[in-house]
């Protein structure tokens, strides 16, 4: 497989009810980021304890604007994981366009709706850009040669794979298809110290209905 360098700025959508902790911008030492850590009770949690422990301290983000959501992208994660991580330790998922991202959360808005048995859902959204460093596995249109990367709903074998790739330590993350917007790319990265450039932006309320494709998404603040 070949890999890629990310052409532009990546886009990712946080819910705006977590804010965003400071204090983690202006640590100078990973001895006193994880001072901080306690003080704000993030390892109080045990997953986020566990997934302190596997990041490797090297990759530890601090000193620089919005480190926490570098930070908690990694140790905050779902704990059954995204397409392309298992549980045990997050990544930073970022589209190649605002609209890949928007329609990346409606999808799952939707399925919550579903769940809940709503006829929508609606939430409200932060807007961070960041600029992906270093070489991307690049498994753009291969939907058809590896299906089991693509399935819609089952991530056992994008997970194995994905973790397979963080292992090896070659590539920096994976840049994949987006099973949510036709011609969408989205991209993985694995390195914390990689992410570069992360910049709050505008603030978007999304409303994803449980019938119909159209997803309404309005700019609501900075």
């Amino acid at each position: 497989m070949t890999t890629i360098a990310i052409p532009q700025s990546t886009h990712r959508l946080i819910p705006s009810q977590f804010p965003p902790i400071p204090a983690f911008d202006s640590v100078t030492r990973p001895d006193d980021l994880e001072a901080v850590m306690e003080l704000e009770g993030w390892t109080n949690d045990r997953l986020v304890q566990e997934r302190v422990a596997r990041l490797p301290r090297n990759q530890w983000v601090f000193g620089v604007p919005n480190a926490s959501v570098v930070m908690a992208a990694f140790l905050h994660a779902a704990p059954a994981g995204g397409r392309f991580n298992s549980g045990d330790l997050g990544a930073w998922y970022g589209a190649w366009t605002l609209k890949t991202a928007i329609a990346e959360v409606a999808h799952h808005l939707r399925r919550e709706a579903v769940h809940r048995r709503l006829a929508e859902m609606r939430l409200t959204y932060r807007l961070y850009t960041a600029r992906l460093d270093g070489d991307f596995l690049d498994i753009r249109g291969q939907s058809s040669v590896r299906p089991d990367l693509y399935a819609a709903g089952d991530y056992r074998a994008s997970q194995a794979f994905g973790e397979a790739v963080r292992r090896a330590g070659q590539a920096a993350g994976i840049a994949y298809d987006s099973l949510r917007h036709r011609g969408g790319i989205n991209a993985v990265a694995y390195r914390p110290r990689l992410i570069q450039e992360v910049t709050q932006a505008d603030h978007y309320e999304i409303t994803a209905p449980v019938e119909g494709a159209v997803v309404a998404c309005r700019k609501t603040r900075r």
